[in-house]
């Protein structure tokens, strides 16, 4: 059994696009029209072929509540792996992106957490050996 899909909520499915491509780094899987709002995915381009994040459309209460609630505590919706968080700390800070935590070690990681300006909070880290 392998992990195909996982999804992070959204307010805003051109935004989050633009966001997770041109500034994250990610590359469009798939982007289909399905009525008001669209089945839209990302992937690293490191592998194409591996875990796709759904950009889903908050499109309800309930989900609007829990993204908010989510957001007011500061807690990520998301984690992504990097190799060196400090270089994309600096990389993405230069890009105009907002952290809510700089890069501090915590135990056997690394981290900093930014704001995808889509209703959420991502984390960054970097595994130390």
């Amino acid at each position: 059994m392998k992990i195909a899909l996982s999804s992070v909520m959204v307010n805003n499915q051109d935004n989050a696009k633009k966001f997770y491509t041109e500034v994250l780094g990610f590359i469009t899987k798939h982007d289909i029209a399905m009525g008001e709002f669209r089945w839209l995915t990302v992937v690293s381009p490191d592998d194409v072929d591996g875990t796709e994040l759904v950009l889903e459309p908050v499109n309800d209460d309930s989900a609007r509540t829990f993204q908010q609630v989510m957001y007011s505590y500061g807690k990520p919706a998301m984690a992504f792996t990097v190799d060196d968080v400090e270089q994309e700390f600096e990389r993405l800070k230069s890009l105009g992106v907002k952290f809510t935590q700089e890069p501090i070690e915590m135990g056997e990681i690394k981290r900093a957490v930014l704001d995808d300006t889509c209703g959420n909070y991502i984390q960054i880290f970097q595994v130390l050996s």
